[in-house]
């Protein structure tokens, strides 16, 4: 069991890592919507698509699942919100493996 309890607290740490990356790609997005940010900018649009890419294959199928909200995208929140609850029953895994 030694070696379970450091993979564990290291799935936590991509975990939240993947939360941030999501929550970074929201604000993103919006600041485009806005014109805030323009994707003729190299680095922009590589950070965009990079966030894209990583975050798409998750935020995907619970877009199919949702109902049209009027151009409001919910899936980032429901997908954070999974995930905290997998972060909760990890930790609950964490502490009940013996020492």
């Amino acid at each position: 069991m030694i070696v379970i309890d450091p993979l564990l607290r290291i799935l936590i740490i991509a975990i939240d890592l993947y939360i941030w990356l999501i929550i970074v790609g929201a604000i993103l997005s919006w600041l485009v919507a806005f014109n805030i940010l323009n994707t003729s900018n190299q680095l922009i649009y590589l950070i965009l698509d990079f966030l894209h890419r990583v975050t798409e294959p998750a935020l995907r199928p619970i877009q199919r699942f949702l109902p049209n909200f009027g151009g409001i995208d919910i899936s980032p929140v429901i997908l954070i919100l999974g995930l905290i609850f997998l972060q909760m029953v990890i930790g609950n895994l964490q502490r009940a493996l013996p020492v």
